[in-house]
């Protein structure tokens, strides 16, 4: 079933309201997936994302699909979570498509690319525009279907031991950041590697880096950057609308019964909507508590901003002339990311600087 008619025709909210599906036929088979996750289970809003999926799955089936999580290293390493469920060895993982740009950086575009969308913009590309169609037709080479499964909203610019004022300020700086944010620090003299999540507070307390970017005040707190590093910048421009995505192999996908892929497909859209609320609602108080804390919130400059957009756009350019599948994909997110900047730039963006004018 095509899944933009399913998420219309589905009767989404009685079914998540209800908690439990339609009756599963007494001939439904048992199902027992594995699923392995690229985030730390102590990060209960982007880790309990799979955690949704699985608790609806099996009260929507009454226990007979199972998805059971698995938190880095139990199964596999965080960063090899696309290639256990390519190979089939999991049938399923919880990830970010940018981790995987090192193979292709095609793979930047299912979560966040720099100055990209936003999560309302991203959810718009994927449920109605084009943007599941071109990412499932890339993803089919690596063996996998996929799911929008979270988001973040925007981020923040990451944690730095020294400011950051000028561009003079960023060359030699040693930072970790994921995706094509990373290359576009590079081209500004920058440092950067990906490290996964576990391992970053360890990197910057010992000094192999000088900086680090997660997700925003809630993880980050948790994490402890706070304790080795107080400057705090914003925005997170190389993450303006980050997807997680539920990554399923082609051929376990294909055994599911009907019912239980219109199963996923729901529990994957609850997911979805509800980490991004969730974060909604626990980062206000944890950008409070930091700042209480010591923390020193800062904004790029305009000279960063402007430089980091302006090599964002030469990356595009460079990277299209000798990959005809990231072109492809570029030039529809394009074109609907101008869309969707027209129509935010008229009611949203006035409304909202309106009534964060009378912030007290």
């Amino acid at each position: 079933m095509e899944r933009r008619k399913f998420l219309q025709q589905a009767g989404m909210t009685g079914i998540l309201a209800a908690g439990v599906a339609p009756a599963v036929h007494a001939q439904t088979p048992a199902v027992k997936w594995r699923l392995t996750s690229s985030f730390p289970k102590s990060l209960d809003t982007i880790y309990g994302g799979a955690e949704v999926l699985s608790r609806r799955l099996a009260a929507m089936t009454g226990g007979k699909f199972q998805v059971q999580v698995f938190a880095p290293g139990e199964v596999a390493p965080g960063g090899q979570a696309l290639d256990v469920v390519q190979n089939g060895t999991v049938e399923c993982c919880h990830t970010c498509s940018y981790y995987f740009v090192g193979k292709d950086r095609t793979f930047g575009f299912g979560t966040s690319v720099p100055f990209g969308m936003n999560c309302r913009q991203m959810n718009a590309w994927i449920y109605y525009g084009n943007g599941q169609k071109l990412l499932d037709e890339f993803y089919s080479n690596y063996n996998v279907v996929s799911f929008a499964g979270g988001n973040t909203g925007v981020q923040m610019g990451g944690w730095f031991r020294k400011e950051i004022n000028s561009l003079a300020d960023a060359k030699g700086v040693k930072m970790r950041i994921a995706g094509l944010g990373g290359a576009v620090w590079s081209a500004l003299g920058m440092v950067t590697q990906q490290i996964p999540g576990p391992d970053i507070y360890p990197a910057l307390e010992k000094g192999t880096i000088d900086a680090a970017e997660w997700v925003g005040p809630y993880d980050d707190e948790k994490l402890g950057f706070h304790k080795v590093a107080k400057n705090y910048y914003f925005p997170g421009w190389w993450e303006p609308g980050p997807v997680i995505h539920f990554f399923v192999n082609k051929e376990a996908w294909a055994k599911l019964p009907a019912d239980y892929k219109a199963m996923f497909e729901a529990a994957a859209y609850e997911a979805n909507v509800t980490m991004m609320a969730e974060y909604d609602h626990k980062n206000p108080a944890a950008l409070r508590s930091l700042v209480q804390q010591g923390v020193k919130l800062k904004s790029y400059s305009n000279e960063i901003l402007e430089a980091a957009y302006k090599a964002a756009v030469q990356l595009y350019a460079d990277e299209s002339a000798k990959n005809p599948a990231f072109k492809k994909i570029y030039d529809d997110y394009l074109k609907y990311q101008k869309t969707q900047d027209q129509w935010f730039s008229v009611a949203e963006s006035r409304m909202d600087g309106f009534l964060q004018q009378h912030i007290t």
